[in-house]
């Protein structure tokens, strides 16, 4: 039996962002609709390397497509020349259970991150979004940004991250997806005085406060995804309409984990999933001046739908090269 193996060159040269959100938003869609099976994630802790490995299986029943995503996170990876990132996505066939296909989820895994952002903030957002605000200034930002461009049009961009170095290279690669002005700032609190805020750090200690978002804001919380991690100030979690990609997984490793741990909101106080907004089971933005916050954990079905699109791609291009298994 062989199956296709394709490279994460393969995987860059047939993704897209635009036809990404299109697959993920219907993955979402199918969400909602309970048509999939996703069992949370499975983590392993390396503590003594401060890293994590997660399994992530997914079966979409409507579509009749079935996978795993194996990844790691490993913040200290950088100075080692790895990503902190890496990810292996294999295909199953549902019929018989023999694999498909194997390819790099590592591009995969930014790209359609960056579409469920885009994509929660057609719903959540205001539709009249103008700046957006980028508290994190690495690979995941630049894909959020990317989605958020094929949805609004932006009139000004402002970033802050830890270092100055890694903003200057943000808004240098933001010249390829907006025309608008991109503006690095010092100081977060100004940063979140925008439209859209996007949070996209490893932090363990909230360091966006309520106090400085004004009402109407959209927040896409996206580094948040273990057990622990915080990016927002419970004071603001209580005062928004929280929406959650799933609540299973988020309740466990999602931006509202701490919150719950430390009983500042319970899950009543969760709004809806993303895939009950999408189909009209719940609505979205009801008021120009709610807060709202999507709380993305990152969901097997977005890797399973994105991996599929690839697939079929590659296979009409005539990439990648076969390996015999068994």
């Amino acid at each position: 039996m062989e199956v296709l193996w394709l490279t994460q060159e393969e995987v860059k040269s047939v993704m897209d962002m635009p036809s990404d959100m299109q697959v993920v938003e219907r993955a979402f869609r199918q969400h909602g609709l309970g048509k999939v099976q996703m069992p949370p994630k499975s983590y392993l802790y390396y503590t003594a390397y401060n890293g994590d490995l997660r399994t992530m299986p997914a079966y979409l029943e409507e579509e009749d497509i079935t996978g795993v995503k194996i990844v790691n996170v490993h913040p200290g990876n950088p100075p080692l020349g790895l990503p902190t990132v890496m990810a292996l996505i294999v295909l199953i066939s549902p019929k018989t259970g023999e694999p498909i296909a194997i390819m790099d989820g590592t591009y995969l895994t930014d790209i359609r991150t960056g579409a469920a952002g885009g994509i929660a903030a057609k719903y959540l957002a205001r539709k009249d979004s103008k700046v957006i605000g980028m508290v994190g200034a690495g690979i995941q930002a630049r894909s959020q940004l990317e989605a958020l461009s094929e949805v609004f049009k932006p009139e000004l961009v402002k970033v802050t991250s830890r270092t100055k170095e890694s903003c200057e290279k943000f808004i240098r690669d933001s010249a390829d997806i907006v025309s608008c002005e991109v503006h690095y700032e010092e100081k977060i609190e100004k940063v979140c005085d925008c439209d859209i805020l996007v949070t996209t750090t490893p932090t363990r200690k909230p360091i966006v406060k309520a106090q400085w978002i004004k009402e109407g804001t959209h927040i896409n919380a996206i580094g948040a995804d273990a057990v622990g991690k915080e990016e927002l100030d419970p004071e603001l979690i209580i005062r928004s309409k929280i929406v959650v990609d799933d609540m299973v997984q988020a309740l466990h490793s999602g931006e509202v984990n701490v919150p719950l741990s430390k009983h500042y909101i319970s899950e009543n106080d969760i709004h809806a999933q993303l895939g009950e907004v999408i189909v009209g089971l719940k609505p979205g933005r009801t008021s120009e001046d709610e807060i709202t916050i999507f709380d993305s954990t990152g969901l097997a079905i977005q890797d399973v739908a994105s991996a599929h699109l690839v697939y079929q791609r590659a296979l009409s291009k005539g990439l990648g090269k076969y390996v015999k298994m068994f």
